[in-house]
């Protein structure tokens, strides 16, 4: 459960730091904006150093599933667009091989 959190913060995170750069580039917001958006990719970088893990590598992969998830209710309730069927199976396949990563019997 702990790594669950630790992993919704990351991606929590990174998605608005990256939103951020999205912002300016994208949207022409101000500039001012990258600042925050900096911030939140430091903190998602250091999120993911609190994961119990021997492996950075395993701990990365095991966040992929998360942060798809975390990405598709970004575009739902940030966005305004709500995720279509290919989304959501795409996001609970991903789910299921972030679980098989992180809760898998280590030899």
């Amino acid at each position: 459960m702990r790594s669950f959190a630790i992993y919704s913060l990351a991606a929590l995170a990174e998605i608005g730091g990256c939103f951020a750069f999205w912002a300016w580039a994208r949207l022409g917001r101000s500039a001012l904006w990258l600042l925050p958006g900096m911030a939140s990719l430091a903190l998602f970088a250091f999120a993911l150093t609190l994961v119990a893990s021997a492996a950075a590598g395993r701990a990365y992969a095991a966040y992929g599933g998360v942060y798809v998830t975390a990405s598709l209710l970004w575009l739902w309730r940030v966005e305004g667009i709500r995720p279509d069927r290919s989304d959501l199976a795409g996001a609970v396949i991903v789910l299921i091989g972030a679980a098989v990563i992180l809760l898998g019997p280590r030899g």
